[in-house]
């Protein structure tokens, strides 16, 4: 059973037009919504790869169906702590061209007790249990909520994947070496805000996420956006190339990367099998709307398709 832990998940509401022209009146191609958020995309992904998933973390009770919908159909376990209000919505605006513009609605709060039934709902974790753990805080929160959980479970020795960012992540990177997570996966903007410096250059960017392996984290990976990603380990690394992408909304294409990077640490695959079926997790999950895979065995062309290149060529420009 893998983990997925959202301290505040969404729904996600997605309107297609043809342009957006801000202070004009537009007409909508078409809406849709998602149950969504970081780690319900997350374990929707793994659930459609095959793989027994367990959801936790908190939801609104006015608003719980459409994300009670989902687990059902998907067979996801609901463990997900249900509070007063309703989970928020974010707002998609996703032009002809691929373009998407975010606007982000407030939801419930929570409180200490709220993160501590969470944790309870984790106390049954073992050793080697694979746990991802992603997303914002909802409001009420402390900022180092998730680190704070991240820690514990890594502590008790389970395997624990980050998606996080700011504070969260800063908190979490600063555990102690016993306590630090399995694997993370920042972007260029995330890493450098960890690091404190401008990292455009290819090498800086290496050099930050070898920082990271150094002090114990075992795999990191930096998302680069339609460049790929790179995958840093203590062994090496690659930079993992997308086959070509298919146009769409780009929503959840981050968090099936992270589904993928899990099911390959779940399946023992070696780096260079990881980066392919991560790079292959997000491109799949580009020619979907909502948090859904294509058919493995369509995941498992498009990893074919992916180019890998190692990481002294990359930062050599070769």
């Amino acid at each position: 059973m893998i983990r997925c832990v959202t301290f505040n998940p969404a729904v996600d509401q997605t309107v297609s037009l043809q342009r957006l022209q801000p202070g004009e009146v537009l007409r909508a191609d078409g809406v849709r919504q998602d149950p969504g958020g970081k780690g319900i995309n997350v374990a929707s992904c793994l659930a459609d790869w095959g793989l027994a998933v367990a959801a936790h973390g908190l939801l609104g009770r006015e608003n719980a169906t459409i994300f009670e919908q989902l687990f059902a159909a998907k067979g996801i376990a609901d463990h997900m702590r249900r509070v007063p209000g309703a989970t928020r919505t974010n707002i998609k605006l996703l032009e002809a061209g691929g373009r998407t513009t975010d606007v982000n609605l407030p939801g419930f709060e929570a409180g200490a007790l709220d993160a501590a039934a969470v944790a309870d709902s984790l106390a049954e974790v073992a050793a080697g249990e694979m746990v991802v753990i992603s997303g914002s805080q909802a409001a009420g929160l402390g900022a180092d909520t998730s680190a704070r959980l991240a820690a514990a479970l890594a502590a008790r020795g389970a395997r624990v994947v980050l998606d996080l960012s700011g504070p969260a992540l800063a908190a979490a990177l600063a555990a102690p070496a016993g306590a630090l997570p399995l694997a993370v996966k920042p972007n260029r903007a995330e890493l450098e805000a960890w690091a404190g410096r401008p990292l455009a250059e290819r090498s800086a960017l290496l050099a930050a996420a070898q920082e990271l392996v150094a002090r114990g984290i075992a795999l990191v990976v930096v998302s680069l956006g339609t460049e790929g990603a790179a995958f840093v380990g203590a062994d090496g690394g690659v930079l993992a190339a997308p086959p070509a992408l298919a146009h769409g909304s780009t929503v959840g294409a981050g968090d099936a990367m992270v589904a993928g990077i899990t099911a390959a640490l779940a399946e023992g695959l070696e780096l260079q099998a990881l980066a392919r079926q991560a790079t292959a997790f997000a491109a799949g999950k580009l020619r979907h709307a909502g948090p859904h895979l294509p058919p493995p065995a369509e995941v498992r062309a498009l990893a074919a398709q992916v180019r890998l290149l190692p990481l002294a060529d990359w930062v050599a420009g070769r």
